[in-house]
């Protein structure tokens, strides 16, 4: 039974570990004409947004919003890969296979 509790308790410190990594790790995602820049962290936290002040013409209003809405969405995606990774040998750990894991 102690050696349940135990290992419980090291994997929750370990799970606390990565969040804690999934904090502090950056990842970026930006338009193909570098237009506008998306900073994310790999808990899927959007850290910052930067957009060239060529790209804030009104006349291409729709233009810039594809751009942030592609940036975010590649942005969102890069940090789901980097949690799957960071996460994927804790799952093991506790037992868990989960398919796309």
């Amino acid at each position: 039974m102690f050696d349940k509790a135990k290992q419980l308790y090291q994997l929750q410190k370990k799970a606390k570990e990565v969040q804690k990594e999934l904090k502090n790790t950056e990842v970026e995602a930006q338009s193909s004409d570098g237009a506008v820049i998306a900073v994310f962290t790999a808990d899927q936290k959007i850290k910052s947004i930067e957009i060239s002040q060529d790209a804030l013409n009104p006349e291409n209003k729709r233009e810039l919003e594809d751009k942030i809405t592609r940036v975010i969405s590649e942005g969102i995606s890069r940090a789901q890969a980097v949690a799957a990774e960071k996460t994927k040998g804790l799952m093991g750990e506790m037992g868990l296979n989960l398919p796309g894991m």
